[in-house]
C-alpha cells in the first residue's frame, strides 16, 4: 500500500544552525505514529514542515504522492498551545472551517462531533465555562469536523494534569475507532507514545535524524505496565540517554 505521508531526505536549518539533517519516514494510511526525541532536537520544526507552515531546505514531504508546499485542510494540526476561539461557543467553534453554505447541515455536523467527544449539552457554552480537558475535546472535535485525512498532534495533552491527560488519550482512541484517520503525534512522554501509537519513531539529538523505530503490536486497550511494553519503554529511554538507577 502506498504511503499516506512520505518524508524523504528532509533537511532544515536556521542560519548556521542545522536542525533536521536527513529524515526519511513513511506513514501508512490509518497508521498512528508517535515521534519522541531529546528536548530541542527539532520535533516541532518537523511538525511545521509536515503541516506546510515551513519549507524544507532540501528533501520533501508528500501526502498521497503530492508534495506539501502550504497548509492543507487535509492535514489538521492540534497543538499544545490551544486554538479555541474564546468569543465563540462550542458549537460555533466546531462550525469554524465548515463550508458555510448550509447552516443547518453545519450545525448538525458540529453537534455530531460535540457528542462524539462527550460534549453533548455544552454546545452553547463558551470556552471560559469549560475545564482544560473539555477545551481539548473542543479542539479535537473541531479538527475532526472538517474531515481531514491526517491529524498532526504536537504535544496536545502536555498542559493537562495526569488524570485529565489519561482521559483524553482514552477519548482520542475511542474517537479514532469510529473514524479512520492517519495520526502523527509528537510527544515528550514515552508512556503516552507507547499507550497510543502503532509505531514509535525515536529521533536523535540535533541535527536530528531517525535513530530507531519501535513497532507496538499489542492491541488496545494497553497497560504500559506489561513486561513487553516496559522493555520497549526502557529501550526508548536508553536511546534518549536516560535510564533508571
Amino acid at each position: 500500500m502506498d504511503a499516506k505521508i512520505a518524508i524523504k531526505g528532509l533537511r532544515k536549518g536556521f542560519r548556521a544552525l542545522q536542525v533536521i539533517d536527513g529524515i526519511d519516514l513513511e506513514v501508512a494510511p490509518g497508521e498512528f505514529v508517535a515521534i519522541v526525541g531529546p528536548s530541542g532536537c527539532g520535533k516541532s520544526t518537523l511538525m511545521k514542515l509536515l503541516a506546510g507552515f515551513e519549507r524544507p531546505d532540501s528533501g520533501a514531504v508528500a501526502i498521497d504522492g503530492v508534495p506539501v508546499t502550504r497548509p492543507s485542510p487535509n492535514a489538521i494540526v492540534i497543538s499544545q498551545h490551544g486554538s479555541v476561539f474564546p468569543w465563540l461557543t462550542v458549537r460555533e467553534n466546531l462550525m469554524f472551517g465548515l463550508p458555510g453554505k448550509d447552516r443547518a447541515a453545519d450545525v448538525a455536523t458540529a453537534d455530531h462531533y460535540a457528542e462524539m467527544v462527550g460534549l453533548k449539552g455544552f454546545e452553547k457554552a463558551y470556552p471560559h465555562e469549560l475545564s482544560g480537558g473539555m477545551l481539548k475535546r473542543v479542539e479535537i472535535a473541531r479538527a475532526l469536523a472538517v474531515k481531514p485525512d491526517i491529524v498532526l498532534m504536537d504535544e496536545p495533552f502536555s498542559a493537562l494534569d495526569a488524570l485529565t491527560a489519561l482521559r483524553m488519550r482514552n477519548e482520542l482512541l475511542r474517537v479514532l475507532r469510529e473514524e479512520n484517520h492517519t495520526v502523527l503525534l509528537i510527544t515528550h512522554d514515552v508512556e503516552e507514545a507507547i499507550y497510543l501509537a502503532d509505531r514509535i519513531v525515536v529521533l536523535s539529538s540535533r541535527p536530528t535524524r531517525v535513530a530507531t523505530v519501535f513497532p507496538i503490536t499489542q492491541p488496545h486497550p494497553r497497560k504500559v505496565s506489561q513486561p513487553a511494553l516496559q522493555e520497549i519503554k526502557d529501550a526508548i529511554l536508553a536511546q534518549l540517554g536516560l535510564s533508571y538507577a
